[in-house]
Parts: structure tokens; C-alpha cells; sequence
């Protein structure tokens, strides 16, 4: 998790006021995380790329409309919403990726090994990486956010309700349910599992 800004209150203040360098100390500490979210919901590096920037241009545009609390929560409400405009838009135009065109099957192979891992290691855990993403993309959008926030970003529920506009007992629900989809989804793949993890 990433560490907190020291300063965040008074960049905050100067960002109000128009000052675009405090802005960018803003966007600095938080693009990781907003992009891991936007990652994450979307599940395609472009998509998220471009909802991140958006999120980071709508926040700009609505600082005024910050009441105070928590920064973090309010501008990943804001990215979660840019999350759910980008499937909109996604919805109305279809497209087609470059690894799913006539002659992009070549794959350069599963990424290098660290030193600790063996190549038979790394491969299971590259694989069970890709099974992992597959299951949280399989989620409803909605279940999919929710399980991001809590367990990626280590979230509290009220923190959650803020960001989605859910009820605590929504957030609570749309934990669970995408918990049990993950769960269920990966016992498909359970030899990939780590044993502690098998039933």
C-alpha cells in the first residue's frame, strides 16, 4: 500500500486555489493507484490508461467541490465513475484487440523468472496470475469495483460506500458475491493453487 503524502492537506489547499504544481504532487502520488484500479475494473491497459487521465482531469475540474475527509476516497470515486464511462463507451464501440487479429498469436513467453523462482514456478504462478485476472474480469462491474477497493487497495467498507455511492450493506453483499465468483472461478484451476488453498 502506498505510504501517505506528508503534505497532502496543504497541496490540497494551494491545488484549490489553482496552483497546477500541487496538482501534479497530487496526480504524482496517487497515478499508480488510480491506474491499478482503473487496471484492474477494466481489465486492458489502454482503457485504463485513458480512465486514469480522465479521472485525473475530472478531479482538476471538481476541486471546488471537495468538502474535505478523505482525498484518496473522493478521487477514487471519481476514477471508479471514469471506470464505469469507459464500459460505457467501450459498449457503444466495440474493440477489436491486436492479439486477437489473424497472425498475432506469436507470444514472446511467460515473463523472466526471478532469481528464487524456478522456470516450472515461475510459469505456475504467471498462470495462475492470468486465472486470477480472468475470474475478477468475469465479475459484474459493480462486484468487480467493490473487490478492487477492499482487497487490491486494502480499502475500509465506509471508504468503499463513499467511493461507489453504495449502502454499507450493498458494498457488504457485492464483497461477498464477488468473493464466492473468484472462489468458485479458480476451482477450475485448482491444481495451480497454492495447497493451503485447496479444498
Amino acid at each position: 500500500m502506498a505510504s501517505e503524502l506528508q503534505n497532502e492537506p496543504a497541496l490540497i489547499k494551494a491545488a484549490v486555489r489553482g496552483n497546477m504544481t500541487a496538482f501534479n504532487d497530487l496526480v504524482l502520488h496517487y497515478q499508480d493507484r488510480v491506474y491499478s484500479i482503473a487496471y484492474r475494473i477494466l481489465g486492458e491497459s489502454e482503457s485504463a490508461a485513458d480512465a486514469a487521465q480522465d479521472a485525473f482531469i475530472a478531479a482538476y475540474r471538481r476541486l471546488d467541490t471537495y468538502r474535505g475527509g478523505s482525498f484518496r476516497a473522493w478521487l477514487f470515486r471519481i476514477a471508479t465513475n471514469a471506470c464505469y464511462d469507459e464500459l460505457r463507451r467501450l459498449k457503444r464501440r466495440p474493440v477489436t484487440a491486436i492479439e486477437d487479429l489473424p497472425g498475432a498469436d506469436a507470444d514472446d513467453g511467460p515473463p523472466l523468472a526471478a532469481d528464487s523462482a524456478t522456470p516450472e514456478q515461475a510459469a505456475q504462478q504467471a498462470e495462475l496470475a492470468r486465472a486470477i485476472e480472468q475470474c475478477i474480469g468475469g465479475l459484474q462491474t459493480d462486484q468487480k469495483a467493490v473487490l478492487v477497493l477492499s482487497d487490491v487497495e486494502g480499502l475500509s467498507y465506509q471508504e468503499i460506500t463513499e467511493i461507489t455511492g453504495a449502502t454499507l450493506g450493498t458494498v457488504k453483499s457485492r464483497l461477498s458475491r464477488a468473493r464466492a465468483g473468484v472462489r468458485n472461478c479458480l476451482g477450475n484451476v485448482r491444481e495451480l493453487l497454492p495447497s493451503v488453498y485447496r479444498l
